[in-house]
């Protein structure tokens, strides 16, 4: 019976999958089968958690599968493309029909007790609400929401205060090009608020979705890569896929690597350093001698990266900040390239939540009045898009509309965990020390 189960596991199947969360408990979430290989005699299964990161996707063995609620793909069902035509090539898009296959239950070690399980036992439907309580936390230094329930802002409701806590109210005018005589915020085209890693719905190619290399090393550093790398397929199988530091060349042994050192002569990244205080130092370089992309779309970052033996340490606001240093120094405002990806969306909701929130807090009132400010000039202020100057005050659930105008009330609450997070905030950009001198691409084309 166990063999035919074993034979009945395809690319394409769902079923439940055993892990433990950051708790250190057991749960039993949904995962879709993406590969099977044999290593040493022994099948493995490398399955993504539907509805989760693609970070927590893993090969496991046969005995943290539930086979009895297993459900398979209708042999009939095709796989959308791109175009939205079918095809029946592979299996593997979580659109496909599925159907429950009751299996006998087997007992195997830490399987009997499938309690607190987030699937549909009797469908095929996904749950709702899957994501791991690590991927829904607001990352250090990020500030609480108030009112969850008002997210989206633009309810017209009369001002009330919280008994028992002061809370600093702000006049805002409405900006000359954005009147309207609606009660609600006006309508502006607002970032993506999901994450673009989140799910594996906008990738066709089942080969991406699975990641290839399993390890490697980084000058003193090992590292497990959480995505596909697009290295040769031959690397793919090493253990330990060595690269240089300096130039990112990789390299299949140890001992080659070794010799590249000898050879290579790069000891700091390509380009003019532009910045440099302290340990920080910041290159720019020059589309005409090195590879870079020019964005059309008013994007001042293409992509952030942190590696994991240096997150958590701040450098990843730091970056964020140097990117809107260069858009003051260039007098216009900027956006990261979307849509984001799930860390990204968070790192850069705590910026602009930190940055937006600093510059009401310091504003002065006059004559004894309500202290006023647009949102055009707190994007002038700081830089940031208008767009993203809105998600993030509805984000906070501090704008309100109250007799004719928008209302920002800062609660003491608000301000306290504003300074907590500053606090912690180390590492910041003086821009003393940038060196910089905006390009004029429009010179450029008549080139």
């Amino acid at each position: 019976m166990a063999e035919q189960m074993l034979s009945d596991i395809t690319e394409g199947c769902r079923l439940p999958v055993l892990r433990r969360n950051q708790q250190n408990e057991e749960e039993w979430p949904l995962a879709e089968i993406l590969g099977i290989k044999e290593q040493n005699g022994r099948k493995q299964y490398y399955v993504h958690y539907v509805d989760f990161n693609k970070r927590l996707d893993e090969w496991v063995m046969y005995e943290r599968l539930n086979v009895r609620r297993m459900q398979i793909p209708r042999k009939d069902a095709k796989t959308p493309t791109k175009n939205g035509s079918g095809s029946c090539s592979r299996p593997g898009s979580p659109d496909r029909e599925m159907v429950v296959c009751p299996r006998p239950f087997l007992h195997f070690p830490h399987r009997d007790r499938p309690t607190n399980c987030q699937v549909n036992w009797h469908g095929w439907d996904p749950p709702t609400s899957a994501t791991p309580p690590s991927l829904c936390e607001e990352p250090a230094g990020s500030i609480p929401k108030l009112n969850p329930s008002s997210q989206n802002g633009g309810s017209r409701r009369p001002l009330v205060s919280t008994v028992g806590r002061k809370r600093k109210a702000l006049s805002m005018p409405m900006d000359e090009d954005s009147q309207d005589s609606s009660d609600s915020v006006p309508a502006v085209p607002l970032p993506r608020q999901t994450g673009s890693l989140v799910c594996d719905k906008s990738h066709d190619d089942i080969v991406t979705r699975m990641k290839n290399i399993e390890c490697i090393e980084l000058g003193r550093h090992r590292l497990k890569p959480w995505y596909f790398s697009p290295y040769p397929q031959e690397l793919t199988s090493l253990p330990v896929l060595y690269l240089c530091e300096f130039c990112l060349k990789y390299f299949k042994s140890l001992k080659c690597l070794q010799r590249h050192m000898h050879k290579c002569s790069l000891r700091h990244p390509p380009g003019n350093e532009i910045y440099r205080k302290n340990h920080i130092s910041f290159f720019e370089i020059d589309g005409r001698k090195n590879k870079e992309k020019e964005s059309t779309e008013d994007y001042n970052v293409a992509c952030i990266l942190t590696l994991p033996p240096y997150q958590r340490k701040g450098y990843g606001t730091l970056l964020i900040e140097f990117s809107y240093e260069l858009s003051k120094v260039e007098i216009k405002t900027g956006t990261p390239e979307k849509p984001l990806s799930d860390l990204g969306l968070l790192s850069y909701r705590s910026y602009w939540s930190q940055t937006i929130l600093e510059i009401l807090i310091d504003l002065k009132s006059e004559n004894g009045d309500r202290p006023q400010v647009t949102i055009n000039e707190i994007s002038e202020m700081t830089s940031i898009k208008k767009e993203d100057v809105i998600s993030t005050l509805q984000h906070l659930s501090l704008i309100n509309y109250y007799k004719g105008q928008y209302i920002l009330n800062l609660s003491q609450e608000i301000i306290e965990g504003h300074q907590k997070a500053m606090a912690k905030r180390e590492l910041r950009i003086d821009s003393k020390c940038l060196h910089f001198s905006p390009k004029d691409w429009s010179k450029r084309g008549k080139w």
